[in-house]
């Protein structure tokens, strides 16, 4: 885009004039794409005189930057599978509301440069961070999927209150509203058996971190469960937390254990909790 300016103006203001959203033209001085009169410019509001040439080059983001934007840590990766750390605040997969800001769409745009593409194996909630294993090739997908009950997924939570029982397991019957809340079931009736293991791994004055082991894998298990015994996770309003001490759901998928899908070989992939969730037990 070049353009020649034909009335004095401030950058961003005569961005704003052609459609640019302000997220969109902080970008583009962040990575240094805008120029006047042939010089790169990094203030939005650089004064624009009639005459002046403005031209924007759009510089294509390399396959690191692109996971970097998005906070996404890549862990591991061959020819069938990528194991990354997935930050906060990112859907795994798209919605009928959001279909790019997910980690699916953003891994699928990293690998897009190589002709490749990723696979989904299964899923972590929006608010929750850390490990996830996408596969690259549909035979990797496949046998992941068929074998995914034998994982070993391992979360880290920070929990309101301090429990009575430091350990046990926690089972019942879910069901899921028409609003997409999940709650205990009486019974069986259109219910999913789940089972969640926990251990008490430290305590301070108002939270206690655990260490949970998903036993099955339903909906928002670990949140739904927490909350029924009266120890919400830290910051999961949709469950009746009281407090928010990292703004953010305090659950983190902390390890996971599986088999490689086509070597067989066994792989263990373990990542520390936050720091805001330690500094909540001083």
């Amino acid at each position: 885009m070049i353009v020649t300016i034909k009335k004095p103006s401030s950058l961003q203001e005569y961005l704003l004039s052609q459609g640019f959203r302000r997220n969109r033209i902080r970008q583009l001085l962040k990575y240094g794409s805008i120029y006047v009169n042939g010089k790169a410019v990094k203030r939005y509001d650089h004064p624009l005189s009639a005459g002046d040439r403005l031209s924007i080059e759009i510089k294509k983001e390399s396959s690191k930057e692109i996971l970097q934007r998005f906070r996404i840590r890549l862990l591991y990766e061959d020819d069938h599978i990528i194991v990354i750390d997935k930050p906060p605040g990112l859907l795994s997969i798209a919605t009928e509301k959001e279909k790019k800001r997910t980690t699916y769409y953003i891994l699928n745009e990293y690998l897009r440069q190589r002709g490749e593409r990723v696979f989904i194996v299964h899923r972590i909630d929006r608010d929750t961070s850390g490990l996830m294993v996408f596969a690259k090739t549909e035979e990797a997908k496949r046998k992941l999927q068929a074998n995914w009950h034998d994982a070993e997924k391992t979360y880290t939570a920070l929990v309101e209150g301090r429990l009575k029982e430091k350990e046990g397991i926690i089972t019942g019957y879910l069901k899921e509203t028409e609003t997409f809340l999940v709650y205990p079931s009486k019974t069986r009736i259109d219910a999913k058996y789940a089972a969640t293991a926990y251990r008490v791994l430290k305590e301070g004055k108002d939270y206690s971190l655990l260490e949970i082991r998903l036993l099955t894998g339903r909906k928002n298990q670990i949140r739904v469960h927490l909350s029924g015994i009266g120890h919400p996770v830290a910051g999961d309003k949709k469950y009746n937390a009281k407090t928010d001490p990292c703004y953010r759901l305090c659950l983190h998928a902390s390890r996971l254990f599986f088999k490689h899908p086509v070597t067989g070989r066994d792989l263990n992939f373990e990542i520390p909790m936050p720091e805001c969730f330690r500094r909540q037990l001083s």
